[in-house]
């Protein structure tokens, strides 16, 4: 994990590449170009909206977690553009260091994280001093898992441009507060 680590971007260094993929991404062939530019939009609505709720503050520090966070995400991702930059906020508030490790570019950090078997993303790890795997956490948060599961459930009553929506007006409501509130669960 420490060598992941080492290679990972700190959240200004990973909004930077997210800027440059969304105005000019210097991958022409990208296929994931056309949501760049929408994740760049949901991590500065978050980034300006979002605000450290002093409670879960209170809780992170009575359980004296003095280890680091490493975040595997992509910038084109909608569940990681409403969660990630209030998950690193919060954390580097409370004193702990965090990190943004691409997925794409090397898969084999992501490989031991599936989800159901697939890649999703983010996915939050908690890591001991040492570099250990605490805990982990993602891709979404349980409101977000429960809207899919409705989804996959019965996609007639309940569209993909359905779900895609209800899950964005939770996560504009919500600012990352589920996601923190649960990765503390973890603690």
């Amino acid at each position: 994990m420490k060598d992941y680590w080492q290679k990972a971007l700190t959240f200004e260094e990973y909004l930077k590449i997210a800027e440059e993929r969304a105005q000019n991404n210097p991958n022409k062939t990208d296929p994931y170009q056309a949501y760049y530019e929408l994740g760049l939009n949901r991590m500065r609505r978050t980034l300006k909206k979002y605000q450290v709720d002093e409670a879960q503050l209170s809780n992170l520090k009575e359980k004296n977690f003095a280890g680091k966070v490493l975040i595997i995400t992509e910038s084109w991702c909608g569940d990681a553009s409403a969660t990630v930059p209030a998950v690193s906020k919060f954390f580097e508030a409370a004193g702990n260091e965090v990190k943004i490790f691409l997925r794409d570019s090397d898969q084999t950090l992501i490989n031991r994280f599936l989800t159901n078997g697939t890649q999703s993303i983010p996915i939050v790890i908690l890591l001991n001093e040492d570099f250990t795997v605490q805990s982990n956490w993602g891709p979404r948060p349980q409101y977000g898992l429960d809207l899919l599961k409705k989804f996959k459930e019965n996609p007639e009553t309940y569209p993909l441009e359905e779900f895609y929506n209800d899950l964005q007006v939770y996560y504009a409501k919500n600012r990352g507060k589920d996601a923190i509130e649960e990765i503390l669960n973890l603690l």
